[in-house]
């Protein structure tokens, strides 16, 4: 079968025909991914259930050029040698991981498995690393509990000299239990938790969320609230990207880069508040919309607020593209070039600096991004410089998309009622957010309440991709090539 026969047997999922589901028996559940693999298509997320939420199962989540298709493997048998599915680390190298944590949490296990337990840490921390042999060659231990505020995560060097050999990460020290614990709330109440995910990605997955419930139960929401969701989403783009900048020019001793894109976020967040009511913008996304208008006053500060943030980083780009010292620690550190990247799955900001044109603001156009038409900022060099030059791209995009939304912003509603779905129904709900791709499966259970929900960050994607971009780099270089990247733990280790 090829891709296009796949999709004609998959059934539309809700009210989105640009969703497609489709079940199948193990040795489909192979095919499907040979084909979408061979035709270009991208793993999204793997992740499974157990037979508390009906019946055991994987999903894998495949983005096409018509669209998603989700494929499900139902299991009859408990967890047990019945249980065992076909692997696809062969043809998405990152699903390893996703696998790994699949067996961890519901002993679903794949024919690839890596059976080193993912998010089951063992008391006396005792974990099997690749070891690299050779004259010369030493470990760096770096971690669990860094020196920050940071959340844990443990990396271990292989090197000669200062040169980087292997890195090797091991995360999950966060587990939180976050996709039990959306099983207490009901359908309404768990935008809420979704938001809290992940502190700097709460737009993304708050929205991701209320798209996977509303599209379920074939709701509209007002455009006006569509709009207001969209500006959400730029202010934390660009707040994210503003951080980066700075904290990037700190790690290669640019101190006055750090100062000054602090006092631009510092300055964005207080306009953000003024406008919203909170600085972070957890609990702003609502199903059927959003939680509260936008005054016209408020508009109009935050308007000027953005064409200032514009203004103000179209010179410290200037500063940045002259400042020799920041071109020599940029240019050329932590490279992952284009086919790289491709095999990898390099996915959102760090994979449209290496060359792979995916932003779901351009490539599905969903509303509102069908009328507002974003620009895709993108380039191939894949280091350090190319990851800062796309940040500097994005803020000034997303600088213009929220002054063309104040100025444009449609009157009417903010919010509609959202009925609870059919019980043992699921929705999927995708949103481009700073990072990347951030999906949401939502499965409801009889009385609105919440079956099961599973919250996919795209860090899942691009940690793999970091232990291939410090190689042959020196380990001071690490914190930089690791910022350029930032990715999520707590995102990851749900």
């Amino acid at each position: 079968m090829n891709l296009k026969t796949w999709i004609g047997a998959a059934a539309p999922l809700a009210a989105d025909p640009g969703i497609r589901r489709i079940v199948v028996g193990g040795e489909d559940w192979r095919r499907i991914a040979e084909d979408l693999a061979a035709a270009g298509g991208r793993l999204l997320a793997l992740w499974g259930q157990d037979a508390g939420a009906g019946y055991p199962a994987v999903f894998a989540a495949y983005a096409t050029a018509a669209g998603l298709l989700l494929a499900e493997l139902p299991f009859e048998a408990p967890p047990g040698d019945a249980s065992i599915y076909p692997g696809l680390q062969d043809l998405f190298p990152f699903a390893s991981r996703m696998q790994r944590a699949v067996y961890d949490l519901y002993g679903l296990r794949s024919t690839d498995a890596d059976t080193r337990p993912w998010l089951r840490h063992a008391p006396d921390g005792g974990y099997e690393f690749v070891r690299v042999e050779g004259d010369g060659v030493h470990e760096i231990p770096v971690g669990p509990v860094h020196a920050g505020i940071i959340e844990p995560g443990h990396f271990r060097f292989s090197v000669v000299g200062e040169k980087v050999l292997r890195l090797e990460e091991r995360l999950g020290f966060t587990h939180k239990g976050i996709e039990r614990r959306f099983l207490d709330f009901d359908v309404e109440q768990g935008c809420r938790l979704a938001a809290r995910v992940c502190g700097d990605s709460a737009v993304a997955y708050s929205w991701a969320y209320c798209r996977a419930l509303e599209d379920r139960v074939g709701v509209e929401i007002p455009r006006r609230a569509n709009w207001l969701r969209a500006l959400a989403l730029e202010l934390e783009r660009i707040a994210n990207h503003l951080g980066d900048l700075g904290a990037l020019g700190n790690d290669a001793g640019f101190a006055f880069g750090l100062t000054q894109f602090s006092r631009l976020k510092e300055g964005l967040l207080r306009a953000t508040e003024a406008a919203f009511g909170r600085r972070y913008l957890l609990d702003t996304i609502a199903p059927g919309g959003v939680c509260g208008d936008l005054p016209a006053a408020a508009g109009a500060a935050l308007e000027r607020e953005l064409a200032y943030v514009a203004a103000e980083t179209v010179a410290l780009r200037d500063i940045y593209d002259e400042h020799a010292g920041l071109r020599d620690r940029f240019v050329g550190a932590g490279a992952v070039a284009p086919e790289l990247a491709a095999r990898l799955g390099l996915t959102g900001l760090a994979g449209r600096a290496s060359g792979q044109a995916y932003d779901l603001r351009t490539d599905l156009r969903d509303a509102p991004y069908d009328e507002l038409r974003a620009a895709k900022c993108g380039a191939e060099t894949g280091d350090v410089a190319a990851r800062v030059t796309l940040r500097f791209d994005e803020v000034a995009e997303s600088c213009r998309l929220g002054r063309r939304i104040l100025g444009d912003l449609p009157a009417g509603g903010v919010r509609t009622n959202v009925p609870p779905p059919a019980a043992d129904s699921l929705g999927i709900g995708i949103i481009e957010g700073w990072r990347g791709p951030v999906l949401v499966a939502l499965a409801a259970a009889a009385g609105g309440r919440i079956r099961r929900c599973h919250p996919h960050d795209p860090s899942w994607q691009n940690w793999p991709a970091l232990e291939h971009a410090v190689i042959d780099n020196i380990v001071p270089d690490f914190p930089l090539i690791n910022k350029s990247f930032n990715l999520a733990y707590s995102g990851h280790d749900l």
